[in-house]
């Protein structure tokens, strides 16, 4: 039976600083400008990874400069905590099984706060993500506890659970 190590030691998948395990599968060879403004230069048409999280481990709340397609792979059902830049909270539930409300695949827009968990005790879940404009770590921007339960109260309870001191 495949498990979290499987996958890590056979995808070459190293540790991520958001929290789980990544690697870069692959990066466009074209670049492109006339970006908005939120992109400090141009970025690759496209960059996808494959990116593994175990129970009871957790992405920490994050925000890029792109949307991210995501991609259920493997494992047991990831669920993807969104919130908006107005404050609306949504979830994305990837996961092998469609008749529980589970997707394949799904879409984390550009700008929005996002940490992802597995509920289920003793699981992994091996997704990928594709961005475009592709993802470079100076649009990557990982949250400061404090600061976003300030900005959405609201998700207080929430965003102590899925962020670091």
């Amino acid at each position: 039976m495949k498990n979290a190590g499987f996958w890590i030691e056979q995808l070459g998948l190293e540790p991520h600083p958001e929290g789980g395990y990544y690697r870069q599968t692959y990066q466009s060879g074209e670049m492109t400008g006339g970006l908005p403004e939120r992109y400090a230069g141009p970025r690759a048409f496209s960059t996808a990874i494959y990116f593994l999280l175990e129970h009871p481990h957790f992405s920490a709340f994050h925000r890029i400069a792109s949307d991210e397609l995501w991609h259920f792979y493997a494992g047991s059902a990831l669920k993807v905590w969104m919130i908006s830049p107005q404050g609306t909270l949504s979830t994305l539930e990837l996961g092998p099984d469609p008749s529980q409300g589970q997707s394949f695949q799904g879409v984390v827009p550009a700008g929005y706060w996002f940490a992802s968990a597995l509920e289920t005790p003793g699981g992994y879940a091996l997704v990928g993500c594709t961005v475009a404009p592709g993802f470079d770590f100076a649009d990557f921007e990982l949250a400061r506890r404090e600061e976003l339960a300030a900005i959405y109260p609201q998700h207080r309870s929430l965003i102590e659970r899925l962020s670091h001191p």
